[in-house]
């Protein structure tokens, strides 16, 4: 599934992985291109497979004209050495009918390249909400048993709350209604990664934002903020860094106006 881009494969052991989910408001995608664009993570491969709707552009994070027609594909691996850290960018949808492989496939080589937690970055309908998820930040977190255990505690100190269990039908208190469960509307392959990871002790936490479909870059900004709580990525190496704006965002809602059209 990886495809190193060197003739030698990254040695991923004990570093981190971060990746986003496709879901609402493509939050997690746009918080990574941040982080790939701010920490200026040069790309090591990317990952083969007819789980993912093709597609192919220019350089997203290009910063001259020297760069700007490199080839980049659905699915691409960053890496940065120093910071243990990987960053896998997904920009293009999980083919319906095959969301069970790819999740078997991605958790596959997470194992199999010895990744020590898993970082997924996601959003979900925030017009889905009940009563207790309006209160508070709109941020909440889905952890794995496997990641709890090395990392409860410090979770438990940056005050993080747990994705909450929702009735089906809010509002029924009868001794015969049906349990709470977990829900992740609008989020992707979010939910089901979750679960795999539970069965498969894969320490996998997912960080979530509640939002809507529009100008999502305040919520992506928010969610990278969150985990920066936890990471401190800014302050190594650049204490000083702001999050920078990949040149592809230019065109982020489409070019202008036309002139010619008054």
């Amino acid at each position: 599934m990886f495809i190193p881009s060197e003739n030698t494969t990254p040695v991923f052991k004990d570093s981190i992985l971060i990746m986003p989910a496709v879901a609402v408001g493509n939050v997690g995608q746009l918080a990574v291109d941040l982080l790939i664009s701010t920490l200026q993570l040069p790309r090591v491969g990317y990952l083969h497979s007819d789980c993912l709707i093709p597609m192919a552009g220019n350089n997203p994070y290009a910063t001259g004209k020297e760069d700007t027609d490199e080839l980049h594909t659905a699915a691409e691996v960053f890496w940065a050495p120093e910071l243990k850290m990987a960053v896998l960018q997904i920009r293009a949808p999980v083919v319906k009918s095959k969301s069970k492989r790819f999740r078997q496939l991605l958790l596959s080589w997470i194992k199999s390249s010895g990744f020590c937690r898993t970082l997924v970055l996601s959003s979900t309908h925030a017009y889905h909400r009940d009563d207790q998820q309006l209160l508070g930040p709109p941020l909440r977190y889905l952890a794995t048993p496997s990641l709890l255990k090395s990392c409860g505690d410090a979770l438990e100190e940056l005050g993080w709350k747990e994705m909450e269990r929702v009735a089906l039908c809010p509002g029924s208190s009868e001794s015969g209604a049906p349990e709470p469960r977990l829900r992740v509307p609008g989020g992707g392959i979010t939910k089901s990664l979750y679960d795999d990871g539970c069965r498969e002790d894969v320490p996998l936490v997912a960080l979530l934002v509640f939002c809507s479909e529009g100008d999502n870059v305040p919520d992506a900004v928010t969610l990278l903020n969150h985990l920066d709580d936890w990471l401190h990525l800014l302050d190594n190496p650049n204490p000083e860094a702001k999050w920078k704006i990949p040149t592809s965002w230019r065109l982020l809602f489409g070019s202008g106006i036309p002139p010619a059209i008054f």
